[in-house]
C-alpha cells in the first residue's frame, strides 16, 4: 500500500462531516441516503453469499477483502481522497473492526447456523440498533452525549419491525451464544470506528479494515483450507467473490460516511433496512412474495425510522449553550 501517506490530515469527506452544520437538511438527507444504500447493499448480498456455501470460505473471504481493499485504494486515488497511515492506538481500533466486524462476525454466522435457524441470527442482527443507540453517543469523541430516550425507543421499534420481517426460529443454547456473538460483532463494526473516523475518515477506516481482514482470513485459510484451496474455487465462486468485493468496498465507505455525519446511534436505526432489502432481493431471485406479517414488519421499521430520524443531530460547535440542541439529537445510526 505505497500510496498511504503518513501525514496526520483527515480526508476531505471526514473534514466536511465534522465542520459542516449537521443540522442542515442537505447534509442530513445525504447521510441518511448513504446509510440506507450501504445497508441495502449488504442486505441484498445475502442471497449472493449463499453461492459460497460449498467453497473454501476462509480463502474466498480473504480474496474478497483483498479485492475490496484494492478497489478502495484505486478509487480513493482517483477521487483525491488522502489515506493516512494508522498510528498509536489507531492500529488497535482498526484491528478490532477487522477481527470482530469482518472475521468473527462471519465465523459466528457459519457456526451459529449449525445450531440456530437463519431467522434467529437475523433477529440477533436486528438487536444491534438499541446497542448503538445506547453506546453510540458515548463513543463519539467529537460530541459525546447521553443516549436519548426517544432515540432508544426508536431503535427498539426498528428492532421489533426487523424481527417481524425476518421471523422467529428455533435454536439451542449454543445457538443463542453464537447469536449474541453475531449481535456484538455487528455493533463493534460501527462502535470501534468512532475513535478513528475523525483522522482516518470513511476511506481510511474502510481501506485499513479490509486489508487487515484479508490478512487474517488469508492466514486462517492457509491453516484450515490448505494452500491449494484457491484452486477449488469454481467460476461461479469467483463471480460471487468479485460481486461481494465491489459491494463491500462501496458499502463500507457509504456506511462510515453516514456514521461520521449522523453518529453511531442514529445511523444504527438504518440497520432495519437490511432484512427488508434481503426480502426484496429474495423475491427478485424467484422467491415467494412477502407474507402479511413481513409487510407489517416493514411498516414498523419505517415508523421507527421516522421517529428516530426526526429533528436535527447535535451541533459540533463546542460553544453551543446547553439546552439548545434539537429534539432527539443525541441519537444516531
Amino acid at each position: 500500500m505505497t500510496d498511504l501517506q503518513t501525514a496526520a490530515r483527515p480526508s476531505h469527506a471526514s473534514h466536511a462531516a465534522h465542520t459542516a452544520r449537521p443540522g442542515a437538511a442537505p447534509v442530513s438527507v445525504a447521510a441518511v441516503a448513504m446509510g440506507v444504500a450501504a445497508i441495502a447493499m449488504v442486505g441484498g448480498s445475502v442471497a449472493i453469499s449463499s453461492v459460497l456455501r460449498t467453497a473454501p470460505m476462509l480463502t474466498a473471504e480473504a480474496i474478497r477483502y483483498a479485492a475490496a481493499c484494492l478497489l478502495l485504494v484505486l478509487f480513493a486515488r482517483i477521487g483525491g481522497q488522502r489515506l493516512v497511515m494508522p498510528r498509536g492506538t489507531e492500529w488497535l481500533w482498526l484491528a478490532g473492526i477487522a477481527l470482530t466486524g469482518l472475521v468473527l462476525f462471519n465465523i459466528a454466522l457459519v457456526l451459529g447456523s449449525g445450531h440456530a435457524e437463519p431467522a434467529v441470527l437475523g433477529v440477533s442482527v436486528a438487536c444491534v440498533p438499541p446497542l448503538l443507540a445506547v453506546l453510540g453517543p458515548l463513543t463519539d469523541r467529537t460530541q459525546p452525549s447521553r443516549p436519548s430516550r426517544a432515540g432508544l425507543a426508536a431503535a427498539l421499534v426498528v428492532t421489533c419491525g426487523a424481527a417481524l420481517v425476518t421471523g422467529m426460529g428455533r435454536t439451542d443454547a449454543i445457538g443463542v451464544v453464537w447469536a449474541a456473538v453475531v449481535c456484538g460483532c455487528d455493533a463493534a463494526f460501527t462502535l470501534l470506528a468512532m475513535p478513528v473516523l475523525g483522522r482516518q475518515g470513511p476511506w481510511g477506516v474502510s481501506v485499513h479494515a479490509t486489508w487487515i481482514a484479508a490478512v487474517l482470513y488469508g492466514v486462517a485459510g492457509l491453516v484450515h483450507d490448505g494452500p491449494a484451496a484457491v484452486t477449488r474455487l469454481r467460476p461461479d465462486d469467483w463471480l460471487a467473490v468479485g460481486y461481494l468485493a465491489v459491494i463491500t468496498a462501496a458499502a463500507f465507505v457509504l456506511w462510515y460516511s453516514a456514521v461520521g455525519r449522523l453518529g453511531a446511534g442514529r445511523a444504527g436505526l438504518l440497520g432495519g433496512v437490511a432484512p427488508i432489502s434481503a426480502a426484496i432481493v429474495g423475491v427478485l431471485l424467484g422467491g415467494p412474495a412477502p407474507r402479511p406479517l413481513v409487510w407489517a414488519g416493514v411498516a414498523v421499521v419505517l415508523a421507527g425510522l421516522a421517529l428516530g430520524l426526526r429533528g436535527r443531530p447535535p451541533r459540533t460547535d463546542p460553544a453551543t449553550p446547553p439546552g439548545t440542541r434539537g429534539l432527539d439529537t443525541d441519537m444516531v445510526r
